[in-house]
């Protein structure tokens, strides 16, 4: 069996970057690569399970935390209203 040499970090983010856009099918990149369909889905399904960095989890926190204080002031107006009528 011939060894097979690993696809460099930059490539492989191109060829995820390509899939996620939808452009092309990821039969017809693993073609161009010369890789296979289940090395690109293991690819793909490994990027979806990695934790998050720390900047994601702290973009992911402040959002939550405003759109906690939007449903909170929203709630209010619901609960203002109710009493007015």
């Amino acid at each position: 069996m011939p060894k097979v040499q690993p696809v460099p970090a930059d490539v492989k983010r191109q060829i995820l970057d390509r899939i996620k856009e939808g452009g092309a099918s990821i039969s017809q990149i693993a073609e161009e690569h010369g890789l296979s369909n289940r090395t690109l889905y293991g690819w793909l399904s490994k990027g979806a399970t990695a934790a998050p960095s720390w900047l994601e989890l702290n973009k992911l926190k402040k959002e939550n935390a405003a759109l906690k204080e939007l449903l909170g002031k929203v709630m209010l107006e619901i609960e203002i209203s109710k009493k007015k009528n």
